[in-house]
């Protein structure tokens, strides 16, 4: 599949669409997570798929982070937030730094695993990466119990400059059956000229059933568990999964 546009030729808008200062809550929900499940106060941090460094932002104030991602734009855009942070190239079904981190963590970059054999191979990359009594923790957007299709609307203006963006988000599942769902973007892009232009970008995202990640995170050998993620902006709570590598 092509990379979407987010992640190559609209790279530099990615910001706009979703800004690093709103991502506070939630990572103050991570680190307190890691906190509960972690056998000693953990201080490093390994994140795969850190896509523009958005989460990182804030928990580097906490851990010393090593941020992963695929995409040499993303990764360019991550160090501009992010430049005291550690940021390789590598993709997170693959990558081996031959490291262990007191936590690892994989954000909504684990939605672009599909199908099975890829979610398993990224639960893999996360417990080799993970000291013994360390956790992992990662954060779906949806569980097949919880999907449901729908459309969301954002954006945000650039200070001290005339470039903007607007989104809107159109999320279904054309074949249920399966172990995936569509996302399709249109995005209003406004240049510092005030020249207004659109672009479309597909994503397609994995879905799984809690049971399912239960099961992978415990096939790879994590002490596993499901954990209510709650978020001042969500109406329903979701999960998030940790998986806790014994010592």
């Amino acid at each position: 599949m092509p990379v979407p546009k987010l992640y190559g030729k609209l790279a530099p808008w990615f910001h706009l669409l979703t800004a690093p200062e709103s991502y506070a809550e939630e990572a103050a929900f991570y680190r307190e997570t890691f906190d509960d499940v972690c056998a000693q106060r953990p201080k490093t941090l390994l994140e795969l798929g850190s896509g523009g460094g958005n989460n990182a932002s804030h928990m580097k104030k906490r851990f010393a982070m090593t941020l992963v991602d695929l995409s040499p734009r993303m990764l360019a855009l991550s160090k501009s937030i992010n430049p005291e942070c550690e940021h390789l190239r590598g993709d997170m079904r693959t990558v081996r730094l031959r490291r262990e981190f007191d936590t690892v963590f994989i954000h909504d970059a684990i939605m672009y695993m599909t199908a099975e054999a890829g979610l398993r191979a990224a639960i893999e990359t996360a417990f080799v990466h993970t000291r013994p009594g360390g956790a992992a923790l990662f954060v779906p957007d949806y569980t097949r119990e919880t999907f449901k299709p729908g459309t969301h609307c954002g954006g945000h203006d650039e200070p001290k400059s005339r470039r903007g963006l607007r989104y809107l988000e159109w999320t279904w599942d054309p074949e249920p059956a399966d172990t995936q769902y569509d996302v399709e973007f249109a995005l209003m892009l406004r240049d510092e000229d005030g020249a207004v232009r659109l672009e479309r970008d597909h994503h397609i995202f994995g879905l799984f059933a809690r049971r399912e990640w239960l099961r992978f995170l415990r096939d790879a050998g994590f002490r596993a568990r499901a954990v209510r993620f709650k978020h001042s902006e969500l109406v329903v709570a979701n999960e998030v999964f940790v998986g806790m590598k014994p010592e």
